[in-house]
């Protein structure tokens, strides 16, 4: 059975450093606090994990702390026989903050644009604004 499958690639620039990023995403607490949905796992490669209160899942292929994360990645909508998609972010600290590298592989193509906007609306914004929150309270006690 042929698979139709797209990638999506996303960039965006957060005002925080590549490790408090790296943390965002693979600490449990921290990922469901900045998304507002439940987040479990362990960071440790061959470890499963879940986000969006379960509507994601998958397991740690490659964890490269402050750097780089590689995961296997479905969603419980993902159509029937199709293997997991390929999650990869990687962090590149710069003047203004860091610049955070997406690359969604494998995403079943009658999926692709909902899932391109889902990272829009249910991560960069909210990672963003919580990011933003921080600097401002820093700043604020300065």
């Amino acid at each position: 059975m042929e698979f139709k499958t797209s990638t999506l690639k996303q960039k965006i620039i957060v005002i925080a450093s590549p490790e408090e990023l790296y943390e965002a995403f693979m600490n449990p607490e921290v990922h469901s606090a900045f998304t507002g949905d439940k987040a479990t796992g362990v960071p440790e490669v061959g470890q499963k994990f879940t986000a969006g209160d379960g509507y994601i899942s998958g397991k740690n292929l490659e964890l490269v702390k402050g750097k780089k994360i590689v995961q296997e990645w479905k969603t419980s909508e993902w159509p029937s026989g199709y293997p997991p998609s390929i999650f990869k972010l990687t962090f590149k600290k710069t003047k203004s903050g860091t610049v955070v590298n997406m690359t969604h592989s494998k995403v079943p193509t009658e999926q692709a644009e909902y899932y391109r906007q889902g990272w829009i609306d249910y991560y960069w914004n909210p990672l963003k604004k919580c990011f933003d929150k921080k600097t401002k309270e820093n700043s604020n006690s300065a």
